[in-house]
């Protein structure tokens, strides 16, 4: 059983929270392990339809754990590397779960913290909530969540940040497109349900298919090569049952199979 985070699913809808509100959850390498597991756990999962991403306690996530990058003081280079992998091997397989990713941001996020709002899909932050590149205070860098970070509030927000380390508010992270929305903190769980809801209401294989199409061809070159792969992309589930589906309860004006 998880210790360091809980995994709760209600029908299309799978919620996981992280549970060290003790330590404003902090990373070590047992809460790794363990959000490695579970996005595994939904990528498997066909009737999932959208995750939330929360957690305990008035912090959504403060980086690395104290004890833990004690001890990690005491490695050699290839141990640093190793847990370094793991690392960046969960953020890869929060980034790639096929599922839709919803953040719910109630408190602040450090560190990698902020790496996990980058991977999310959709990110929602209390007003209250405030975010920190803080690794170069440390002497460190923000090197496994930086192609995350980079790619969601762009190269010049990033130089700045992660060489201030400077704390920055809700509103800024909204600002340069760190989070969608940022909401009062009694609104936090009702948007966030909204949603999900949303997702739920939609085609399942299209949704999955969507977030796959935004990762393929950001940053590509429109070649002829890229313009045929959209085309074969279009016509594969026009052609599937769902897309069928879908179109035929359109035009009848009747809900799709799929509500």
């Amino acid at each position: 059983m998880p210790t360091c985070l809980t995994l709760d699913t209600q029908g299309p809808v799978a919620r996981i929270t992280l549970a060290r509100p003790e330590v404003r959850n902090a990373f070590n390498e047992v809460l790794i392990a363990e959000l490695t597991a579970a996005f595994a756990q939904i990528a498997a999962a066909p009737g999932l339809r959208a995750v939330v991403l929360a957690a305990d306690g008035p912090a959504f996530c403060a980086g690395a754990d104290l004890r833990w990058m004690q001890a990690m003081a005491a490695f050699s280079w290839d141990e640093n590397h190793a847990d370094a992998s793991r690392l960046a091997e969960m953020f890869w397989v929060i980034d790639r779960c096929p599922v839709p990713v919803i953040a719910r941001i109630q408190g602040d996020a450090y560190a990698g913290g902020v790496g996990l709002v980058a991977c999310a899909d959709i990110a929602v932050a209390a007003d209250t909530a405030g975010f920190c590149l803080s690794e170069a205070k440390l002497g460190l860098l923000p090197g496994t969540i930086a192609p995350y970070v980079v790619r969601a509030m762009g190269e010049r927000a990033a130089r700045r940040y992660f060489t201030t380390a400077e704390r920055f508010s809700a509103a800024e992270a909204h600002r340069l497109g760190l989070v969608h929305e940022v909401v009062t903190a009694d609104q936090l769980d009702a948007r966030v349900d909204e949603l999900a809801a949303l997702l739920c209401a939609n085609g399942p294989a299209a949704v999955r298919a969507c977030k796959r199409l935004v990762q393929d061809v950001a940053g590509q070159e429109i070649t002829p090569l890229l313009r045929d792969d959209t085309a074969r992309r279009i016509a594969d589930i026009r052609a599937s049952d769902e897309g069928r589906a879908g179109v035929a309860s359109f035009l009848n004006k009747t809900p799709p199979p799929w509500r």
